[in-house]
């Protein structure tokens, strides 16, 4: 039985050649398995990643708003689910091998108890997490 939740979260790109080889390979080891393609309102393509019980869903820019800023309204940050510590220091390794700036590393935190996340920023400054919560992932 499929639970209600978050269907997609679409996510606006400067560069989709560089942002679209990066979250598929980001998120690729996290279960997002598959790449479609729909056309936007504006007559744009939105590559979706496919993964478990959500999309994530990428556009390029067709603005020049500024650098992301994320104190302003708008998305503080987007956190992916992991199924174990391991899957996070395993991400967080490969964060390591592309040059990706990370907030954090991989530890953790008073949140909910064994709340164990890394924070990092996406090519275009994006804050993003990767946590594991014991009893909380989907089997």
């Amino acid at each position: 039985m499929r639970s209600t939740g978050v269907h997609h979260v679409d996510l606006v790109v400067s560069s989709i050649e560089r942002s679209l080889p990066f979250y598929s390979e980001l998120l690729g080891a996290l279960g997002y398995h598959t790449v479609s393609e729909v056309e936007g309102e504006r007559g744009e393509t939105i590559w979706y990643l496919g993964g478990p019980g959500t999309a994530i869903g990428l556009r390029e820019a067709q603005s020049e708003a500024g650098r992301y800023d994320r104190y302003r309204v708008g998305l503080h940050h987007l956190a992916f689910e992991a199924d174990s510590r391991n899957e996070v220091d395993e991400r967080a390794a490969w964060l390591r091998t592309q040059g990706v700036e990370l907030e954090s590393e991989p530890q953790e935190y008073t949140y909910l108890p064994g709340y164990y996340a890394v924070f990092f920023f996406d090519p275009d400054g994006l804050k993003l997490e990767i946590v594991h919560v014991p009893g909380l992932t989907a089997a």
